[in-house]
């Protein structure tokens, strides 16, 4: 997503987060208000409820439709799967996310994606901090009191307040060949 905080704050900047997963997939809602994330909404689609693993694609191509639909967000941020030893596991989740993708590219809605480890590092500072942990510091940070949410919608609304953060930061980039044209390509960024 291109453009800066302040360049963002012209209107109301919406960002669905996305905690992928076969069993449960946790969402979460934000919108960023004078430069601060506001949680507007938070969930979870249960796909783990059909045993066959097509209806739970099925299910979450349906539901992520219908957010988007909803809530029309303006980006879609999700945790890119972490590699496991199970390639099985894998190649569901994957599948998972892509149909999750998808339905983010049927309403032209551009795609993020973020590891793990970056998502609880913007939240709580520690790039392997449990899910538990992560739902603690938004509690904190957000002044949340009644936050019975399950942990994937918690991680989900991590992933959207994780975008935010990095919104600002330069990409990685290997085209820059120096300090000149970094800032010929970046002239937002120069103060």
């Amino acid at each position: 997503m291109k453009g800066t905080k302040a360049e963002m704050n012209k209107k109301p900047l919406k960002i669905l987060g996305i905690d992928p997963g076969t069993t449960v997939t946790g969402y979460g809602l934000i919108e960023i208000r004078n430069n601060h994330p506001v949680i507007i909404h938070m969930g979870t689609m249960v796909p783990g409820k059909f045993d066959d693993h097509y209806q739970r694609l099925k299910h979450l191509h349906e539901r992520a439709l219908h957010l988007i639909d909803e809530y029309r967000p303006d980006v879609m941020a999700i945790e890119a799967p972490f590699y496991g030893k199970n390639v099985q596991s894998m190649l569901k989740l994957g599948r998972g996310q892509g149909v999750i993708m998808a339905a983010a590219l049927h309403y032209s809605v551009p795609i993020q994606e973020y590891a793990p480890l970056l998502v609880k590092q913007a939240i709580t500072g520690m790039g392997r901090a449990s899910k538990e942990q992560v739902k603690y510091f938004l509690q904190k940070v957000y002044n949340l009191t009644d936050l019975d949410q399950a942990l994937d919608a918690t991680d989900a609304v991590a992933v959207a307040i994780c975008h935010f953060i990095q919104m600002d930061k330069p990409q990685k980039n290997n085209e820059y060949k120096n300090w000149n044209d970094f800032v010929k390509k970046n002239p937002n960024r120069i103060k």
